[in-house]
């Protein structure tokens, strides 16, 4: 194997594009995968690589021909099934960076924020230098703490490596993932051992932990849930969408989710109470309590505005419920939907009680999964509205609920094993 680098960095590394002998992308390198075993040196032993479809697949290095500035080349057959670290293996980017760890020359703490791989004579890859950070001894002319001088150091030169730090910071593995999407993060928490992505989910701000629990299976969601203090899983149950907050109280012993619901705030708590009193496969219980409602006379421009907000779920942004006052669920009685692409061809001084669809059916909180999927089949729409029996509207159900549950409680993982990406066979 041929190295355009002596010596990779793993934080360098991580990001980096992968391509197969022929130039064709096979995914991202998202981590890499060491073995740390007493008494002798640590060793990397693959890459984490993210192709197509979001999935992460184990590379092992005796299959990367080269490793150069902007590229890794790989070749032979790249085994598809999900990446789940053994008890033997470590992450370095998620479980090692920011561990604390002994300097021999002074018994002085410092904090790895860096971890240099090079080839042996063997061909081996194995860990050779650190790039830590030492603690923060003095204090500044004001009083603060001074951040500690970073330095490299030989590996050999520092013990703790390969013990469990309990107060292990998170905030370099936040940071690797600031620009991707919360099911990113879920993946990778995934992949990390409960202790260290329970460490990452405390550290997380309650929005993007809300974000990250709704791309998780439900047994996943709610193992994480339960490393957290009641109070805090309360605060993140309010982050999320109404409808998921439901479905993962539902999956908590009853004793639990009520103790839960007696934290969040009652507006909240009121929503959720709501969803929990459906079936999981009927309307009520599919639907959201947060869609985009409106009054008749409200103008199209408020409505494009309306529709803009980043939080909000396409499918959701689809169309807008039209109702007479309140404008809260359970609202005053429903009137119509309207589609956003007709506001896109009307006046924004226009009122958008003109342009109800009168085509779409609403369908009752108590109707089945099938009838819904029938429904929004027969309409061809992302999103259906739900009214209970006063002909208010109580939610609305989208798409991807709905896929939800049609789709097997495990189709991550087959969906992972049966699409293979381009440049990559089957092992």
């Amino acid at each position: 194997m041929s190295t355009g680098m002596e010596r990779v960095y793993v934080a360098r590394l991580a990001g980096t594009a992968v391509f197969d002998p022929i130039g064709d992308a096979v995914g991202r390198v998202r981590d890499v995968v060491i073995l740390l075993r007493r008494g002798a040196t640590p060793s990397a032993v693959g890459l984490v690589v993210e192709v197509p479809g979001r999935r992460r697949v184990f590379m092992p290095l005796t299959r990367v021909t080269s490793i150069a500035p902007g590229q890794v080349i790989c070749t032979g057959v790249v085994n598809l099934r999900r990446f789940q670290a053994r008890s033997s293996e470590t992450l370095a980017i998620a479980e090692l960076f920011e561990r604390s760890v002994t300097l021999k020359e002074d018994q002085s703490v410092a904090y790895i924020e860096d971890i240099a791989i090079e080839r042996d004579r063997t061909r081996t890859w194995v860990v050779t230098k650190l790039y830590v950070r030492k603690s923060e001894r003095r204090k500044g002319v004001l009083g603060f703490p001074r951040r500690g001088e970073s330095v490299v150091v030989d590996v050999d030169h520092v013990t703790g490596l390969a013990q469990r730090d309990e107060n292990q910071g998170a905030e370099l593995v936040i940071q690797s993932f600031s620009d991707h999407k919360p099911a990113d993060l879920a993946a990778a928490l995934m992949e990390m051992s409960p202790s260290r992505s329970a460490e990452i989910a405390a550290a997380l701000d309650d929005e993007r932990l809300a974000d990250v629990l709704e791309e998780m299976p439900e047994e996943d969601q709610v193992v994480l849930l339960s490393t957290l203090r009641s109070d805090r899983a309360a605060d993140v149950l309010e982050a999320m969408d109404p409808d998921d907050a439901a479905d993962l109280l539902g999956d908590l012993p009853p004793s639990e989710a009520a103790a839960l619901l007696e934290l969040m705030e009652p507006e909240d708590a009121k929503q959720v109470r709501q969803l929990l009193n459906y079936a999981d496969d009927t309307a009520g219980g599919l639907m959201t309590t947060e869609p985009v409602i409106v009054g008749p006379e409200t103008t199209v421009a408020t409505c494009l505005a309306l529709v803009r907000k980043q939080e909000l779920a396409p499918a959701l942004a689809s169309m807008l419920f039209v109702v007479r006052p309140p404008l809260e669920t359970p609202t005053g009685r429903y009137i119509g939907i309207v589609h956003l692409q007709r506001l896109l061809r009307e006046a924004p001084h226009e009122a958008i009680g003109a342009f109800v669809d009168p085509a779409i059916a609403p369908v009752d909180p108590a109707d089945s999964l099938d009838e819904v999927s029938r429904q929004m089949a027969a309409y061809d729409i992302l999103a259906l509205p739900v009214v209970d029996a006063d002909h208010r509207l109580v939610g609305a159900i989208s798409i991807d609920d709905v896929l939800d549950h049609l789709l097997p409680r495990d189709w991550r993982e087959h969906f992972e094993e049966d699409q293979p990406p381009s440049g990559v066979t089957r092992g």
